[in-house]
């Protein structure tokens, strides 16, 4: 299985014209292994089959590589480390927190970390509204909440030049009216994940 995943892993990072070391793939390839050995008993995932994780879980994150320049990242709503920990192996000069209130999630995380070595993780368990956290660059979120929400939720963990950087499906055309005050609109990119039939988008806000 793991020669399938890896095989899998660099057709995807030729087509997303991505740049990772052997030492970085087998580190990702081993994060799907941990996660769908764990994900038959703590439920992390609807996803069940290890190619599918690949495409729909890693390619998926790492399609934010280029669009990701700082040296800290707080994923919201983390779950079971998306997309957390494939940018975390991917981006290794970025430290990354990975916070969820899911003690199962967390546990999984900790396992995750220490596992893979990933010295520039952190896995905090909390809610986001509650956490006592520091500054971070970018605040990431992968289907957690609406726009709106996480502004209000995540916002005031962003430092005064930091970003927030979200990953959505179809064009959130209806969210983007509901921008509230505090963030404005950077860009709308539409992602091409290798494998991924739905459609991908990344919005960026800046603090305004």
């Amino acid at each position: 299985m793991s020669a399938v995943l890896l095989a899998q892993l660099e057709q995807g990072c030729a087509r997303l014209q991505l740049s990772l070391t052997e030492g970085q793939k087998q580190q990702l390839v081993a994060y799907v292994l941990l996660l769908n050995k764990w994900n038959k008993v703590y439920n992390l995932t609807s996803v069940r089959d290890p190619q599918e994780m690949m495409q729909r879980h890693i390619l998926d994150s790492l399609a934010l590589m280029p669009y990701l320049d700082a040296k800290s990242m707080l994923d919201v709503g983390t779950g079971a480390g998306l997309p957390g920990v494939p940018l975390a192996i991917a981006l290794p000069q970025m430290q990354v927190t990975l916070l969820d209130s899911n003690s199962k999630k967390t546990r999984f995380l900790q396992q995750v970390k220490a596992e893979l070595k990933l010295a520039n993780v952190t896995v905090v368990h909390g809610r986001v509204e509650q956490a006592a956290l520091p500054k971070f660059a970018v605040v990431t979120a992968r289907a957690f909440a609406t726009i709106a929400q996480i502004i209000d939720l995540a916002g005031r963990h962003c430092d005064d030049s930091g970003s927030l950087v979200l990953m959505k499906g179809l064009y959130p055309e209806q969210e983007l009216q509901q921008i509230g005050s505090g963030f404005k609109l950077q860009d709308v990119v539409s992602l091409d994940v290798p494998g991924c039939d739905a459609e991908r988008h990344l919005v960026r806000l800046i603090k305004d």
